[in-house]
């Protein structure tokens, strides 16, 4: 072997020793990485709003009987409005924490893809330590690898558990919605019969009242006055056309006369004397 030769493998040495300890950094580094799994999104969902106290008071708000809260009620305006403010407060708290479940589920879906990520990186680090006959480290590698897994498993169930919690707030707002419509058209229901039944009572009070007792007997005597005066009226009419008019007279006088004119001339014609005649020739003789 030559001088040369045996210059090389020192070098070979180094540059093996140099990529090993690259590889000892960069699992170091993997192995002290912030697991995703501890990040905000994990700690969100922990610390979140009680489902079960929402649930519960969804459940109970959905199951209620209206007309028997309504009967046991000494208003039951009253009641159907805190019973819709109640529904409406819920409906909101409802709607807030399905967002919030929401949120923390595409966080979850953000974490997984680091940690599938995560462990193909460190799949990749097992599979140098190997190239290089570093077991432990491959070892190492795995682990971390397994961990990252586990993690990832993990926050998946936690999602489909998100799943299931969101479609259960869907069915329970759809629900609560239905209620609330129902609510708010037996509150206009009330208002409604309440209306009525006020005025009910202000006409039967108006009925049963003094003043209007003696307004109704003011109205009879005004119109027995009215009646008295269009009598009189009456009875003048019917003086008036007893008595015969100028003028009526004076056209049956002109209608007597024709009629003795033309009967004057028919007896002439027919060789008859008239009264008048008679008269004539009576004066003669005499």
């Amino acid at each position: 072997m030559s001088i040369e030769d045996n210059r090389l493998v020192p070098e070979r040495d180094e540059d093996d020793g140099a990529r090993r300890s690259r590889l000892d950094r960069e699992i170091e580094r993997l192995r002290t990485t912030p697991s995703p799994a501890s990040g905000p999104a994990t700690r969100s969902f922990n610390s979140g709003v009680n489902w079960m106290g929402i649930f519960s008071r969804t459940r109970d708000i959905i199951a209620a009987n209206f007309n028997e809260l309504l009967d046991q009620a000494d208003d039951p305006a009253k009641m159907i409005r805190m019973i819709i403010m109640e529904m409406e407060e819920t409906l909101v708290e409802v709607r807030a924490s399905a967002a919030r479940t929401i949120a923390d589920q595409k966080e979850m879906h953000r974490h997984t893809v680091r940690l599938d990520k995560l462990q193909a990186d460190w799949g990749e680090k097992a599979q140098l330590a190997l190239s290089k006959d570093r077991d432990d480290l491959a070892r190492a590698a795995l682990v971390e690898k397994r961990k990252a897994g586990d993690m990832s498993d993990q926050l998946k169930q936690e999602i489909a558990v998100l799943d299931d919690a969101l479609r259960a707030y869907e069915k329970d707002i759809a629900k609560l919605q239905s209620r609330l419509r129902e609510a708010r058209s037996r509150q206009s229901q009330i208002a409604a019969r309440l209306e009525s039944a006020e005025n009910r009572v202000k006409l039967r009070s108006l009925m049963t009242n003094e003043r209007v007792d003696d307004a109704l007997t003011r109205f009879d005597q005004l119109e027995r006055r009215v009646d008295y005066a269009e009598g009189r009226a009456d009875a003048l009419a019917i003086e008036g056309k007893s008595t015969p008019d100028l003028a009526d007279e004076i056209a049956a006088l002109e209608g007597s006369d024709k009629v003795d004119a033309e009967l004057e001339e028919m007896k002439r014609a027919l060789g008859k004397p008239s009264p008048a005649g008679d008269s004539a020739s009576q004066d003669k003789k005499d």
